[in-house]
């Protein structure tokens, strides 16, 4: 339940106080609590006034009707509104919400101190609200920075011999082999020589080839 004794300072309506925070009670959210509340002091008769109640959420407007026996709740929230700000006069004063679309909502005859307080509360409310969204912005950019800017991984160096290098296939002593054995000498030299890596594996087989070739 709502406690009505902290919205009673600033000289609200004790019955229009207490009839608005019943309802307001049930149409609460999860987390969602009443931070201010003001009350319409009209200069003439004052049987009927409007509510005003800020929450962590929203602004509620609260109208009673039928002669009291109902009350009409509109509520907007804050990612809804632009900004609000009010106005002082000799008989009241105005507490004005701008949309981001649409007409201003005005609510006249709320005394002064309600009006500063009012005004204080929903204003915190709004900056902490665009707070966070720039907060929310800000992440969303880093991460999408972080995302362009990954680096690539690393490639696996090649080492390249020059070509006269790696081609260079030492001179075999003349003995007296058969051409089966000289061929096999040949590709041993040259099995040899790519496992040491001083050839590519494209020359070992064009090599290998021609020596095969030469049988």
């Amino acid at each position: 339940m709502i406690n009505i004794d902290r919205f009673l300072a600033d000289e609200q309506d004790p019955k229009a106080v207490e009839k608005v925070a019943g309802k307001l009670n049930d149409l609460l959210t999860s987390g969602e609590e009443i931070l201010y509340l003001a009350v319409q002091k009209k200069p003439a008769v004052n049987l009927l006034p409007d509510c005003i109640a800020i929450s962590n959420k929203r602004i509620f407007y609260c109208s009673p009707s039928n002669l009291g026996l109902t009350m009409n709740f509109k509520d907007i929230s804050w990612k809804n509104i632009k900004e609000v700000s009010f106005k002082e006069g000799l008989l009241g004063s105005k507490f004005i919400c701008v949309p981001q679309s649409g007409e201003n909502i005005v609510t006249d005859f709320i005394p002064k101190t309600q009006v500063r307080k009012l005004h204080q509360a929903a204003n915190q409310q709004l900056e902490e609200y665009k707070e966070m969204l720039r907060q929310q912005k800000l992440e969303e950019n880093r991460a999408s920075a972080s995302s362009f800017n990954m680096p690539a991984p690393a490639a696996t160096p090649v080492i390249e011999l020059p070509i006269e290098e790696a081609v260079i296939i030492p001179e075999i002593a003349p003995v007296e082999v058969s051409k089966e054995d000289e061929i096999e000498q040949k590709l041993i030299k040259l099995k040899t020589l790519y496992d040491k890596q001083l050839i590519t594996r494209e020359e070992y087989e064009h090599k290998k080839a021609a020596i095969l070739d030469s049988m």
